[in-house]
């Protein structure tokens, strides 16, 4: 099969108001590093080699977050709604057959559903993909509007959702993938006649349904996965999700761990097997943690190495 060059392009542009933070939504941390950053990742291992990231508010302390990342900035000068934060990244995608867009504030997203979705789009020969998900609770997010088949025929969002709409569980979970050259000819013809006065990426939807293109839905759970940070409280559950994934992780590969909802290892650390770490134990930046090492409950080690064998004491604090 012939697979097109593929660009991401993350829109990262708007304030996050809900965060009730006079820093950018994108640039508050969890789990060691910018929720940006983890998308960033996730693009990255899922094989994308072309990123542009769209900014607009706070673009220089973005942008310097960004220094030691490749990708191409985009700069949105007026946020216009997502459809014109995607237009703005037209040029950087000269070199794209096929583009996939994501949302700055989606830290949870895995490569491997990205991969998963990329290849449902090439078998199915779409041209348009739009990745959903279902939730107990919708509030705030689009609706995903089928016809009578169970095909996508429209999305709504929620501003402008009536009340059987609003009853909709099936929601946008703002990942799409898109033919380039279907993609900015559609925006060209988004107006702003809504709610909000914005120009909606959403509106895509409906666009290649009048014209007869195929559109196809990747529906993925669990929801966790895809879904945007908004608040402090869903910054602290994003965190505390990939932080047991990480300890998950750590355990298959023989590593006790008591209380992993308390233990924070980085992702650049290195943990011998029969390591047993007990709760509240804080271990970041390149540690090096040798085979059969005993770490106690609270301890904080950073950037160190600790030899096979050692019993590193509770509370003990200790750095490089």
């Amino acid at each position: 099969m012939n697979v097109p060059a593929v660009t991401a392009v993350i829109l990262a542009a708007g304030k996050g108001t809900r965060m009730k933070s006079a820093n950018a939504k994108i640039l508050h941390e969890l789990f060691f590093q910018p929720m940006l950053h983890h998308v960033l990742d996730a693009v990255a291992a899922a094989g994308i080699e072309q990123t542009a990231v769209i900014v607009g508010h706070q673009r220089e302390e973005v942008l310097a977050s960004l220094r030691d990342r490749r990708i191409t900035p985009v700069i949105q000068e007026e946020q216009l709604g997502t459809g014109h934060a995607v237009l703005c990244a037209e040029a950087a995608c000269a070199a794209a057959g096929l583009i996939m867009i994501l949302c700055g504030d989606t830290p949870l997203i895995r490569p491997e559903t990205l991969q998963a979705m990329l290849g449902l789009h090439q078998r199915k020969g779409a041209v348009l993909t739009l990745m959903t998900t279902e939730l107990e609770h919708p509030f705030g997010y689009g609706r995903i509007i089928s016809d009578s088949s169970g095909h996508i025929a429209r999305i709504v969002e929620q501003k402008d959702a009536d009340g059987a709409q609003q009853a909709i569980r099936e929601i946008n979970a703002g990942i799409y993938l898109a033919e380039k050259s279907f993609l900015f000819s559609a925006l060209r013809q988004v107006g702003c006649d809504n709610s909000q006065g914005e120009v909606y990426l959403t509106d895509i939807v409906g666009i290649a349904v009048s014209e007869g293109r195929h559109v196809e839905k990747f529906v993925h759970n669990p929801a966790v996965d895809v879904l945007g940070v908004n608040s402090r409280v869903e910054l602290a559950q994003a965190h505390a999700e990939l932080q047991l994934r990480r300890n998950r992780q750590l355990m298959l590969a023989g590593v006790t761990i008591y209380s992993p909802e308390t233990v924070l290892v980085s992702p650049e650390s290195s943990i011998g097997q029969d390591v047993i770490i007990h709760a509240g134990a804080q271990i970041s930046g390149r540690c090096v943690i040798g085979v059969g090492v005993v770490i106690g409950a609270h301890c904080v080690l950073h950037d160190c190495v600790v030899a096979a064998g050692e019993h590193v004491p509770p509370l003990t604090w200790r750095s490089s």
